[in-house]
């Protein structure tokens, strides 16, 4: 298994071109990243983009009355800070670990540059960017038509597909306020994939027993952001 101290770990910077690797690996920083560790909140400007090795980083939509529901999920597959290239300067979303881990940072003023560029790093940004729109459009889709039991289980699959195993460390408190749901509802949703074998919850702990039959149990939304994904973006093993 990759190393999370391999920045090459992160698919995002396994796929650059040698030269753009060359002229981003001097400049990564390696960064930890706690649960519950804020990269950038509503509104503020970002100074890095983040790239995960072994985190898992919720992109929140924040409500004037402080409650709270997931529009993404970011992991080794991608990067945190879409908003540095794409001119907005700032984001509405706020960027919480939502599972602790490792990853690397950028400062943006390098990123800028690289994508000025207008090379190959510009157009596998871009890509990335579009499979990001797309998660995010299916996420407000599902949480609309399809059920809690459906939902949690596209969340837990788009989880897995971010990290380097098939473990989560959450509460179901944090998982509540990822769905946008009360604590309750994700305790029975659990409940009831853990009785068919699907998964294990012990302790904040959410283990993933029978990945097929998750894969059987959920809405079609994971399969479209899963196909999206992998039709935009390499899946380069890192070297």
């Amino acid at each position: 298994m990759p190393s999370p101290n391999d920045p090459r770990t992160n698919r995002l910077l396994a796929a650059l071109p040698d030269a753009e690797w060359g002229r981003w690996q001097a400049l990564l920083e390696p960064v930890d990243l706690p649960l519950g560790k804020v990269l950038h909140e509503s509104g503020g400007a970002l100074e890095h983009v983040y790239f995960p090795t072994s985190a898992l980083v919720s992109l929140l939509y924040v409500l004037a009355d402080g409650g709270t529901a997931e529009i993404a999920v970011v992991g080794l597959e991608g990067l945190v800070g879409v908003t540095l290239f794409m001119g907005g300067g700032s984001t509405p979303s706020r960027a919480v670990v939502q599972s602790a881990g490792q990853g690397f940072r950028l400062p943006a003023p390098a990123l800028q540059e690289e994508f000025q560029r207008a090379g190959p790093a510009m157009h596998l940004l871009l890509r990335y960017t579009q499979a990001l729109i797309t998660q995010m459009a299916q996420t407000a889709v599902c949480n609309r038509h399809h059920s809690l039991d459906q939902q949690l289980c596209r969340w837990l699959l788009l989880s897995l597909d971010r990290l380097p195993g098939n473990e989560l460390v959450m509460t179901q408190e944090l998982i509540g306020n990822m769905l946008g749901v009360r604590r309750e509802g994700v305790t029975e949703a659990a409940g009831r994939l853990q009785a068919a074998g699907l998964i294990r919850y012990a302790r904040g702990r959410i283990t993933v027993l029978d990945r097929p039959g998750l894969e059987a149990r959920t809405c079609e939304c994971y399969g479209v952001v899963k196909k999206e994904y992998d039709r935009l973006l390499p899946h380069a093993a890192p070297g």
